[in-house]
């Protein structure tokens, strides 16, 4: 039994889905339609850079959806791999979008426009460079959690992802992850800063939240067809009303990946196939439970590897 998984923002790279861009007029035409919806040449960005434009949320959210939604169609299109046989679709924070659009609960313009907004307010929701996040490896999330609670007075940061056994991300202001980060040394906890311009997945991306609010609401949604895995309650949900609500709250809680992962295998999927660039969440998987089976399909051969499995 299988599940799929669709990347978020981190795994882009310059050039991402060139190979397939190159070889398919359908794949050509996605990147074309992106370009005309939003009135941007988001295709050079991908397929040329520079990187510090592809690496812009605004720019980053809907690229890596084109890249992932590319990949899902030439299964679809090209094999005889039965991808709406998937328990389950999860997407990572953006990535649940993708999940979305391929279930057909959202159409691809709808998802490119939400995405355009959804990267925009995140994006502006803190002028630029005033808040980060941190990338905290060798902990548990109790554990952090327990260290923020226990220094409230001294600084606020916040948990944004649960992404895996010893990997945890938090958000803040600077100068409190600073605070934070000197308390995580004098503890040996090592940890990253991450190069975002942003807080994501927490309060501070209380204005985010605002404007997505009505956008999403406005968004004709469609109940998938195949369970998606909410960020947010790391639970299948299907019903479209109850996807919207999440994708609202999704703004600012943390993403529960470690427990999406654990529930999906807890209700017998033991294969992971991540759609799109990268292989960041078939790396977390691993760490969450070395004895499932995980394909990272992001190739012409990698999808003839997937077939012939």
């Amino acid at each position: 039994m299988f599940s799929l998984m669709f990347p978020g923002q981190g795994s882009q790279i310059v050039g991402m889905a060139s190979e397939l861009y190159d070889n398919y007029d359908y794949v050509r035409d996605y990147f074309q339609n992106a370009d005309d919806i939003l009135k941007k040449k988001i295709s050079k960005i991908i397929l040329d850079g520079p990187k510090s434009e592809l690496d812009k949320t605004e720019n980053t959210q809907p690229a890596i959806f084109l890249t992932s939604y590319s990949i899902f169609k030439l299964i679809e299109k090209e094999t005889s791999f039965k991808v709406h046989k998937a328990k389950y679709f999860a997407g990572h924070s953006l990535g649940e979008y993708s999940a979305l659009c391929c279930a057909k609960s959202i159409n691809f313009e709808q998802t490119i426009r939400l995405l355009k907004d959804r990267g925009e307010a995140m994006q502006n929701a803190l002028p630029s460079g005033q808040g980060g996040m941190l990338a905290i490896l060798g902990a548990n999330v109790e554990q952090i959690k327990n260290m923020l609670e226990e220094n409230l007075k001294n600084f606020n940061c916040y948990i944004a992802n649960d992404n895996s056994e010893g990997q945890i991300v938090v958000s803040g202001i600077n100068k409190d992850l600073d605070k934070f980060g000197s308390l995580l040394k004098s503890n040996n906890i090592k940890y990253v800063k991450l190069s975002v311009s942003a807080p994501f997945h927490c309060p501070l991306m209380n204005t985010a939240t605002e404007k997505m609010r009505k956008k999403i609401a406005d968004t004709d949604f469609k109940d998938p067809v195949v369970k998606i895995v909410s960020n947010v309650s790391a639970k299948p949900v299907l019903n479209s009303g109850e996807i919207k609500k999440l994708l609202i709250e999704q703004i600012e809680k943390p993403v529960r990946w470690r427990e999406s992962i654990i529930n999906m295998i807890g209700s017998g999927v033991n294969q992971f196939i991540e759609i799109g660039p990268g292989k960041v969440l078939s790396g977390l998987t691993k760490r969450i439970d070395r004895n499932v089976k995980i394909n990272h399909i992001n190739s012409i051969d990698d999808v003839k590897n997937l077939i012939n499995d």
